[in-house]
């Protein structure tokens, strides 16, 4: 089975469904269960695994590190910021930690999880620069 790809403007490509990890990282007891499962996932072509710092407050992005470990060129990553994080300096910030906890230097899609008080322009700002920084893929 091949999966469609959703094509970026800087000419990337993702596949257009992929793993979620909602409500993975919040219990120690099932942690090796959902390592398991990503692996099996990405072995039966789900590459794409997405993630956010709020899920498990970060447990889930470990989830996803010990999952992906010795195969990052395999996967693509998708993470998010959450809106009361997504000041310029913030989102920056954010993004470091996520990275931190994925054991990545990149990510190949970084969104804003909800729009929150920040203005909008404030956030894309941290994302451009991101980007340029070879953080983010967009």
């Amino acid at each position: 089975m091949t999966i469609p790809t959703v094509r970026f403007p800087s000419g990337n490509a993702v596949p257009a469904l992929g793993q979620g990890t909602w409500r993975m990282g919040e219990d120690r007891r099932r942690h090796a269960d959902e390592v398991t499962a990503l692996r099996r996932g990405i072995e039966l072509g789900m590459t794409l695994i997405d993630t956010a710092e709020m899920y498990g407050d970060g447990g889930a992005e470990l989830v996803v590190a010990e999952a992906i470990r010795g195969r990052r060129d395999e996967v693509q990553l998708v993470s998010k910021v959450l809106p009361y994080n997504a000041s310029r300096s913030g989102t920056i910030a954010a993004c470091e930690r996520s990275l931190k906890r994925l054991g990545t230097d990149h990510i190949e899609l970084y969104l804003l999880h909800w729009r929150g008080r920040y203005p909008l322009a404030e956030t894309v700002e941290a994302f451009e620069t991101l980007q340029r920084s070879g953080a983010i893929g967009a």
